[in-house]
C-alpha cells in the first residue's frame, strides 16, 4: 500500500496532503520541528518542515513536514509575511514547495517578533478563537472564509509535488 506520514496531527495539514496525493493512505503523527514554535525567517521555516519530514519517515513512501512562519518582506506594512513550506521526503531526497504568502495585521506581527509569542496567541484578541490554526486558520478569518487553512496549505504541498511528478527535470 502506498502510504504517506504527515508530521502533524493538524487535520488541515493532513487533509491538504490527502487531496494532493489521493491514491495514498495518509495519516498524521506528532513530530517536533526542531525550531521555534513560531518560526521567523524563511531559513527557519524551511528547516522546520525538513526536520519534521525526515523525523517522521518510516514505513511509508513519503513523509511530509509542513511549517508556517513569518519572514521579512520589503515594502509590506509590517515588514513580514507568512509563508507555508512543505517538505516531502522519500527516504533519500527532499522535495520543497512554498505556498502563497500573506501579511498579518502589523500589531500581531509586532507581538510575534518582539515578544516571541505565536501568531495564534497574538491573533487571539482579534479573533477570539484559541484554536484558530486547527480550524479555518487565520487566513480563513482574514478572508472571511474565502480561503481556509487546508486550501492555503494545499498550495505548498502541490508545489512540492511538482518535483516528484517531474523528477527527471530536477
Amino acid at each position: 500500500m502506498k502510504r504517506i506520514i504527515v508530521a502533524s496531527l493538524n487535520q488541515n495539514k493532513i487533509n491538504a496532503v490527502k487531496e494532493v496525493f489521493p491514491s495514498y493512505h495518509v495519516e498524521g503523527v506528532s513530530f517536533p520541528s526542531g525550531v521555534r514554535e513560531q518560526p521567523v525567517g524563511l531559513d527557519e521555516i524551511i528547516r522546520g518542515s525538513i526536520n519534521r519530514a525526515k523525523g517522521a519517515f518510516g514505513d511509508c513512501s513519503y513523509s511530509v513536514g509542513i511549517e508556517d512562519g513569518i519572514s521579512s518582506v520589503p515594502e509590506t506594512v509590517s515588514g513580514y509575511m507568512n509563508f507555508c513550506c512543505c517538505a516531502v521526503y522519500d527516504g533519500s531526497r527532499i522535495y520543497l514547495g512554498l505556498g502563497p504568502a500573506f501579511e498579518y495585521p502589523p500589531e500581531c506581527t509586532r507581538m510575534v517578533v518582539e515578544e516571541g509569542i505565536t501568531i495564534s496567541e497574538a491573533f487571539l484578541p482579534v479573533s477570539g478563537r484559541p484554536d484558530i490554526g486547527y480550524e479555518m486558520g487565520i487566513i480563513g478569518w482574514l478572508t472571511g472564509g474565502r480561503i481556509n487553512r487546508k486550501d492555503y496549505t494545499k498550495q505548498a504541498v502541490e508545489m512540492a509535488r511538482i518535483q516528484i511528478d517531474n523528477e527527471g527535470l530536477y
